[in-house]
């Protein structure tokens, strides 16, 4: 499916966003409080859009970004050549539940707009848990269906109507129309945080952004300090 839309996939997402989406992943990096020489497990990367935004806000860092979608990767790949960062950047297809990647060998892990497309998200917050090195950070960004408040209805609209026209305008795919069920399949972020703690990652943060069409959630892996 992935796929199927990658070619015109960060065009998407700018206009279903209204351009919002990237202040959203400066955020979420900024989340990971990063240090120097710091190495970054992007998981779900897409096109490479979180990758490249950690590389942009610290260019002495060492990306590894993971996702199944081959044709997504590769446009990543383009988008990093172009920067000229792709001694920074190392894409791989992979499985978030199941990484092949050695316990506590992240400083930082994020995963923007991924973690409802994952079947075992119990799962894949264990293995975020494994690889992040204690006191590391976890920052995870996803959409949300906001259940509540003046804004509300507007937001479902958007979410039910706007986005898979748009999306099917933009891609010529129907595709989107799965994009929005998965955001209203999702757990309110209460429940989605009880599943982090229940797998391993200590709360942190839960913060709603722009009236709670999605949510940062923030954690480290539990019971783990630093030495």
């Amino acid at each position: 499916m992935f796929d199927a839309i990658a070619p015109k996939y960060d065009l998407v997402n700018r206009v279903i966003s209204l351009g919002i989406d990237q202040s959203w992943r400066r955020k979420t990096v900024a989340a990971l409080e990063l240090r120097q020489n710091a190495r970054v497990l992007d998981l779900a990367t897409g096109t490479g859009d979180l990758a490249l935004q950690v590389l942009d806000s610290h260019p002495d860092a060492h990306v590894v970004g993971v996702d199944p979608s081959g044709e997504m990767l590769e446009v990543g790949k383009s988008k990093a050549g172009h920067k000229g960062l792709g001694s920074s950047l190392e894409l791989v297809q992979g499985d978030a539940q199941a990484l092949e990647l050695e316990t506590d060998s992240f400083d930082g892990v994020c995963m923007a707009f991924g973690i409802r497309n994952v079947p075992d998200r119990g799962k894949a917050l264990a293995e975020m848990a494994r690889v992040t090195c204690p006191g590391g950070r976890i920052a995870i960004l996803e959409l949300s269906e906001p259940r509540s408040g003046l804004f509300g209805p507007l937001a479902r609209f958007h979410i039910h109507t706007v986005v898979p026209w748009v999306g099917s305008v933009l891609s010529g795919a129907q595709e989107y129309r799965y994009l929005e069920r998965s955001i209203a399949a999702f757990p309110p972020p209460e429940e989605f945080a009880e599943l982090m703690t229940h797998s391993g990652v200590e709360v942190l943060q839960v913060q709603p952004l722009t009236f709670g069409v999605c949510c940062l959630f923030v954690g480290t892996p539990a019971g783990r300090s630093l030495a």
